[in-house]
């Protein structure tokens, strides 16, 4: 009975060493060397060099010089420690009531912009941490953020086109375009709109 019961702590005492200490650290470590953007969160710096946000988890913006993303319903909104979709179904009417909201709001906010609102900025994704919209949500938004900084609408789209990506490897995905990307290329080209300060909104700093 005690050679069991010692070959037993031997096997969990080296189970416990490999699998929370040993192969942790390996990982930790190939990461750290191979894809060390990556494992640090794809944090994103503004012109100062002051971090702002991740390249992979969108952010609330509100101001109308900025590009805006896809709705979040993860915690308040964009909350990485929450991640998640609404769980309404198609036939709920607290989403269609919250997207009718939606799509009255961009159409107001944006009188200028060509045709109906897309509907990706009106639905959430399903982790609601979506940093990125596609290049006509972009540039459906580019003539409200043309007359907030008081640019030609083709500087806008300009920058826009600059950043939008392609698919993975090219085959992967469809072209996309980061928002969190965009918006601070737009400041750093045009300068951030006035009393913007950082913590507030976009957290954008002034270049």
């Amino acid at each position: 009975m005690l050679s069991h019961l010692i070959t037993a702590l031997r096997a969990s005492l080296v189970t416990l060493v490999v699998t929370c200490a040993l192969y942790p650290l390996a990982v930790t470590g190939l990461g750290q060397l191979l894809f060390p953007d990556q494992a640090n969160g794809s944090l994103v710096t503004d012109a100062r060099g002051s971090t702002v946000g991740s390249g992979i988890i969108g952010q609330a913006f509100s101001r109308p010089a900025y590009l805006q993303g896809r709705p979040s319903a993860a915690g308040s909104g964009y909350d990485a420690a929450a991640s998640s979709g609404s769980n309404l179904g198609p036939t709920s009417q607290k989403l269609r009531d919250r997207a009718v909201a939606d799509a009255q709001r961009l159409a107001q906010e944006n009188p200028d912009a060509p045709g109906l609102v897309p509907g990706e900025l009106v639905t959430a994704s399903g982790s609601g941490l979506d940093p990125h919209v596609s290049p006509e949500a972009a540039s459906w938004q580019v003539p409200r953020v043309a007359h907030a900084r008081g640019v030609a609408p083709e500087r806008i789209q300009a920058v826009v086109d600059a950043h939008t990506e392609g698919r993975t490897f090219g085959i992967l995905g469809e072209p996309r375009v980061n928002v969190l990307g965009v918006n601070l290329a737009l400041d750093r080209q045009f300068g951030a709109p006035a009393g913007v300060e950082r913590g507030e909104g976009a957290t954008l700093a002034k270049p």
